[in-house]
C-alpha cells in the first residue's frame, strides 16, 4: 500500500510540474538573432586581392 502511494505521489508531483512548465508564456518568447555584418563560413566571399591561392 505504501509503495503504490509513494509512486502515485511522485508521479502526480511530476505531472503538476510538467503542466506548469508547459503553460508558461515566457518560455515561448525569444528574440531573433542579430544578423552578422560580415557573413562567415560557406557564404563568405573570398578577398579580392588579385592573387589566386590555387595558382
Amino acid at each position: 500500500m505504501i509503495d503504490n502511494f509513494s509512486i502515485a505521489l511522485t508521479h502526480g508531483l511530476l505531472l503538476i510540474a510538467a503542466w506548469r512548465l508547459i503553460h508558461r508564456d515566457d518560455l515561448d518568447v525569444e528574440d531573433p538573432p542579430e544578423r552578422d555584418k560580415e557573413p562567415a563560413g560557406f557564404l563568405k566571399r573570398p578577398a579580392s586581392n588579385g592573387s589566386r591561392p590555387d595558382a
